[in-house]
């Protein structure tokens, strides 16, 4: 379902939208006991979030930043892949700010997502300087539980799609949320920011797209300190080492 009305690149999922033109369930391909997250405020948490399509509404269990009003409330999810894949779409949802909650919890949706693509052992200070694969405004909560929306997930496709190709790892970085005022994040004025930080809090995550079937391996490399005459010997070459010849 298309939405009308503002300027956020992104298609709201029907209630059994299990298949899509922006791809199916990548589920399947994520290797989950190599998922890690950073910053996340209970330890394997971060996976935790990668649910079922059937699930995906289920506020717990959530994943939520470290919970300090001193530092940033930014999470990092790192999440490979058991096969190359191609990803067309991802969507994420949070309860933080639902109408459904009252008293609200004290948590707030992220706003901005960096996405970087088969780059290992991202940590925030990369990430905050590197130069992301795509980066993406997620929707406010206000939108996102407003009377016509609210029940469903919101794909963002992912473009341009020839970036995410043959994809065997992806992270995603959120740099802030909607409790801060907007231009401020760990990758933009954060510290000018003098508020108090209100932890992130993300309910669910789906990447959708295509499986390649091409099995991720390691790569095992031999290396040699230094390089010893006899073991590169060149046939006949013995005869070229004598006097006189």
């Amino acid at each position: 379902m298309s939405c009308e009305g503002h300027s956020h690149d992104h298609e709201h999922a029907e209630a059994d939208d299990t298949s899509t033109a922006l791809g199916t369930s990548l589920r399947p391909s994520i290797e989950f006991s190599s998922v890690t997250c950073l910053n996340e405020s209970s330890p394997g948490s971060g996976k935790s979030i990668l649910k079922l399509y059937e699930e995906r509404l289920t506020s717990d269990p959530s994943l939520t930043s470290q919970d300090d009003p001193d530092e940033d409330p930014e999470l990092l999810l790192t999440i490979p892949f058991n096969e190359a894949v191609a990803i067309k779409s991802i969507s994420v949802l949070s309860y933080a700010d639902a109408p459904i909650f009252q008293p609200h919890r004290n948590t707030a949706a992220p706003r901005t997502l960096k996405v970087f693509v088969n780059r290992q052992n991202l940590d925030f200070e990369t990430a905050r300087d590197l130069e992301p694969t795509a980066t993406i405004t997620l929707v406010s909560p206000l939108h996102q539980w407003d009377t016509n929306h609210s029940g469903g997930t919101i794909d963002y496709p992912l473009r341009p799609a020839g970036r995410f190709q043959n994809v065997t790892e992806i992270a995603l970085y959120f740099c802030d949320n909607y409790a801060m005022p907007d231009g401020f994040g760990a990758s933009n004025d954060l510290d000018d920011y003098n508020g108090d930080r209100v932890p992130t809090e993300i309910t669910y995550i789906g990447l959708k797209g295509k499986g390649t079937n091409v099995k991720r391996k390691a790569v095992e490399a031999i290396y040699e300190t230094t390089g010893m005459t006899k073991d590169h010997k060149v046939p006949g070459a013995e005869y070229f080492g004598r006097e006189g010849v």
